[in-house]
């Protein structure tokens, strides 16, 4: 990509006022049209919100996106869709023992509303933060209990597709484990055996960095420095490595964009984290530095790819880096993505998930490279081919894509890939990374996952 060097937070400010003022409209529609008989929203189809059943892993963006519009604008109604419908339909996701997705469910509502009170912004009491991080605390720890161990006597939160495989995607989900950890809570297993919330988390990311990061360090044939592969499957009778996969990326050998973008952004919010820890939190699991250093590894390595080599010119990235049609269109790389190419789709949510990763770990290194290829990213996205502008699409952000190999995304009449849709996790990702920048513009307390302290 084209990092602009001459942009600054400051000239975006029109454009993140629009973006609330686009956001406020999507919300309120989805709230008055939407059945909650029909599960969750997941994306849209000709601009209306529709579901589509793989997980349930979706709905707390949905109430999620009311919440941080409240934050951006101080609108109560926002608060109340967003506070009601997390205490009317968020618990079962708080016990969901088939899923890696607590830290995206469960962050974005109760963790939201939780860190809004203690900013002093809602009206709650001691009840309703108590209510809340008993939420917090149960859902990191049914999180923690999704665990494979593995040859190193370490192991890892394994997806919904079963004990033998390692996502990607958990490794920004996973956070949930770091919340309820500092909110002094611990797993108990058989024989009431106690076990570290803070270790998982440790354990879980040191484990992705080993197998889901590469660092063109000699490990295969297809070993770039900064690829990502979505899945890791290991032998679960031996604990033993077994192969790279994915599920919806192209192949095993190439980088499915939005997995890139859940690493960086995973590890760029987890080294944060790690600011905030004791150096005796961290003695046992083999020191702050060596931690920081695995970390830092991941994150710089796939922040690096991602500006280098897997995005067009404009910060905007096709759906997979070995999409087998790329070819069709040239030099793709050296200019501005096409939404509306006929050969593959771009994935507007991969670019607004990595554009807060790179925000965050130039902010944490203090190095410009990443906060102006955000910046730069944020330039593209909060504007047309790719903001919703009109009143009667439900998404935010369109061209985003969900699930490329089995072909779930809408293909519009008389065109041959998906476009102009929008998904909920790209919605929910961009109005976050929109009210990251907002606060820092206005001279709020920096956005995290973690207690605003």
């Amino acid at each position: 990509m084209r990092i602009n060097e001459s942009i600054r937070l400051s000239d975006l400010g029109d454009k993140l006022t629009r973006v609330f003022d686009l956001a406020g409209q999507k919300i309120r529609s989805i709230d008055k049209t939407w059945d909650p008989a029909d599960g969750t929203p997941v994306f849209t189809v000709d601009g209306t919100y529709t579901t589509r059943g793989w997980t349930e892993w979706t709905q707390g963006f949905q109430f999620g996106c009311a919440i941080l519009q409240y934050d951006a604008t101080d609108d109560d109604t926002f608060l109340e869709i967003g506070r009601q419908a997390t205490v009317d339909k968020m618990a079962s996701h708080v016990t969901h023992v088939g899923v890696h997705d607590h830290g995206f469910n469960n962050l974005s509502t109760y963790g939201n509303l939780r860190r809004l009170l203690l900013e002093g912004r809602l009206d709650g009491d001691d009840w309703e933060r108590a209510f809340y991080e008993m939420a917090i605390k149960s859902s990191g720890a049914v999180q923690a209990a999704r665990w494979t161990t593995i040859h190193d006597g370490k192991g890892f939160i394994h997806s919904f597709n079963g004990p033998h495989s390692l996502f990607s995607d958990t490794i920004r989900s996973c956070r949930i484990l770091g919340v309820a950890h500092a909110l002094g809570h611990r797993l108990m297993g058989e024989n009431d055996r106690s076990i570290s919330l803070l270790e998982r988390l440790i354990h879980h990311a040191e484990t992705t960095a080993t197998y889901n990061v590469y660092y063109g360090e000699g490990r295969d044939s297809y070993d770039v420095r900064g690829r990502v592969v979505h899945e890791s499957i290991f032998n679960t009778n031996d604990g033993n490595f077994r192969c790279a996969s994915t599920q919806q990326g192209y192949s095993p050998f190439s980088t499915w964009t939005r997995g890139l973008a859940w690493v960086l952004t995973g590890y760029a919010e987890l080294l944060e984290f790690l600011v905030t820890l004791a150096d005796a939190d961290l003695d046992e699991y083999g020191g702050r530095d060596r931690i920081t250093s695995i970390f830092t590894k991941a994150a710089r390595a796939t922040a690096d790819f991602y500006i280098d080599g897997a995005t067009a010119l404009d910060g905007i990235p096709y759906w997979d880096t070995g999409a087998p049609g790329l070819f069709e269109l040239g030099d793709w790389s050296s200019r501005d993505a096409d939404p509306y190419n006929d050969h593959e789709p771009v994935d507007s949510s991969a670019a607004a998930i990595t554009a807060q990763g790179l925000y965050r770990l130039g902010k944490h290194l203090g190095e410009d490279r990443y906060t102006q290829a955000a910046l730069t990213v944020a330039d593209t996205l909060f504007a047309a081919p790719y903001l919703s502008e009109d009143s009667n699409h439900q998404g935010l952000v369109l061209h985003s894509i969900y699930h490329r190999p089995n072909g779930w995304d809408h293909v519009p009449g008389g065109r041959t890939t998906p476009s102009g849709e929008s998904s909920m996790w790209g919605d929910y990702h961009a109005l976050e990374f929109a009210l990251l920048l907002q606060r820092e513009l206005d001279g709020k307390p920096y956005l995290t996952f973690f207690d605003p302290a």
